[in-house]
């Protein structure tokens, strides 16, 4: 075993030393023959290494830089590719193939402008189609970068756009100038496609870095901007555009989170100056400053700030006619009682909804008509004093503070007849909110009661209090105790 290990091995060292010292005796067109079938079995770096030995015999060969471009081009390495064609046109001005191949490479690159200047500048006859799209394409990038310079930013999008047509090559310069007028006309998404493709050919483009950061951060998607933004400080720490976008997207989501803790403490007029603040650092950031606004309306509705909810609500409805403002505008208009205006809402919300959200939107409609005819009966919210969009909690708060206040062993006996009534209404929303099978009924416009017309709900209104509330433990261990008689 050991001998026949040690014949392979003497095989192998034999057949490098022959190999050396045939390649030694190897002519060009041996080294060219060779770089081919390296090329073939896709070994790029041994290619070079055969045409270079090409070039040192024949060094004024142009075939040999005609092959080097081959396979500098599939490597992906178009600077040393167009470096060997100019070589071999150095060596050979009149090769058709050179040329052609460079006029190709530039349009390729973006390089249109000396891609037509050889065109018509060289004494070989280029193909007049190819001479017409090195043209064509010169004359594009000129028109685009006058509106690019102009800050004519979406004509020059679509210029580049137009540009790029004849350019094969992602990450080129027209690309970056492309996405950057993308950025000043606002379209955000086309940004971050165009980027992106610029980072896949030039992993260290920190400006492409920043500029696909603001674009995330116009769109509201702050995540992505900070990601963005930390990816290009990792190649230079102390780059001053990232680094002031993502301070400022921070200090966004400060203020933001702030306002929601506010908001989950149901401290909303704190709540609504934190959103305030947070909107005032940009009030140009539009994708952050909607439903912000929606956030603030709400609060207002929660604080039964109707006028002022319908006020914000309304900006939302005037800057951008969407169906989420819309339903807050409606909303607004209901807790108001303004139920006409508030149908009318959902009804141009129902218009534009997409069919994703077109159910919701008929939903919404049903409700206001829903609430208007209620609104002409007896309304269990409204003699709550809650929204229709109340917790459990928030419904049995409200009819513990409204029967203990109405209770008709607690006011004066001028008044006992006023809180009876008062009382068995109480008693009666909270019977109806408090069943989750009565609300929905109650809530689609149905009748809850079969006598619902001549007055429903509990029939002993204080034995039914009784009953709810004079529980120790579940109630928080308190017993309502009242004279009767």
């Amino acid at each position: 075993m050991f001998q026949y290990i040690s014949s392979f091995f003497f095989f192998v060292v034999i057949s490098q030393v022959v190999g050396e010292v045939d390649q030694a005796n190897w002519s060009a067109g041996k080294f060219r023959q060779q770089s081919e079938q390296a090329m073939m079995s896709g070994d790029y770096a041994q290619a070079v290494i055969y045409l270079n030995q090409a070039v040192s015999l024949e060094p004024d060969n142009a075939a040999n830089y005609l092959k080097l471009y081959r396979v500098h081009q599939r490597k992906k390495q178009y600077a040393d590719a167009l470096d060997d064609l100019a070589k071999c046109l150095a060596m050979d001005p009149s090769n058709i193939e050179c040329t052609t191949k460079k006029i190709q490479l530039m349009i390729s690159l973006g390089q249109c402008d000396q891609a037509r200047a050889l065109a018509d500048e060289t004494k070989v006859e280029v193909d007049k189609i190819l001479s017409g799209q090195a043209r064509q394409c010169a004359e594009d990038i000129q028109e685009a970068e006058k509106a690019y310079f102009a800050e004519e930013y979406e004509s020059a999008a679509t210029l580049f756009q137009k540009a790029l047509l004849n350019v094969d090559l992602e990450g080129s310069d027209l690309m970056w100038m492309k996405a950057q007028s993308l950025f000043h006309s606002g379209d955000f998404y086309g940004v971050i496609s165009d980027t992106g493709k610029i980072l896949r050919q030039h992993t260290d483009h920190l400006e492409a870095y920043e500029l696909r950061g603001k674009a995330y951060f116009r769109l509201g998607e702050h995540d992505q901007a900070i990601v963005h933004f930390r990816e290009g400080l990792k190649f230079d720490p102390e780059h001053k555009g990232c680094k002031a976008g993502h301070k400022l997207v921070k200090s966004f989501e400060k203020k933001r989170n702030k306002a929601e803790a506010a908001f989950e403490r149901k401290e909303y007029k704190e709540a609504i100056n934190l959103f305030w603040s947070a909107i005032n650092i940009d009030n140009t950031h539009v994708a952050f400053f909607l439903p912000t606004l929606l956030r603030i309306v709400e609060a207002h509705s929660r604080l039964g700030e109707h006028v002022k909810a319908i006020e914000e609500a309304e900006k939302h409805v005037n800057y951008e006619e969407t169906v989420e403002g819309l339903w807050a505008l409606g909303d607004a208009q209901q807790a108001a009682e303004k139920y006409p205006d508030a149908i009318r809402t959902y009804r141009r919300a129902e218009e534009i909804a997409t069919d994703e959200n077109k159910k919701k939107a008929q939903a919404k409609v049903r409700e206001g008509e829903v609430a208007y005819k209620q609104s002409k009966e007896k309304n269990y919210y409204k003699i709550l004093g809650i929204p229709r969009t109340a917790t459990a909690k928030e419904i049995k708060k409200a009819y513990r503070e409204l029967a203990l206040k109405w209770h008709p062993d607690k006011v004066t006996a001028e008044n006992k007849e006023e809180a009876e009534k008062k009382f068995q209404d109480i008693g009666e929303a909270y019977e109806v909110l408090s069943d989750n099978e009565l609300k929905a009924k109650y809530d689609r416009g149905e009748e809850v009661f079969e006598n619902q017309g001549g007055g429903g709900g509990p029939r002993n209104a204080n034995q039914f209090f009784h009953q709810h509330f004079q529980q120790r433990g579940g109630g928080g261990g308190r017993t309502f105790h009242f004279r009767h008689g």
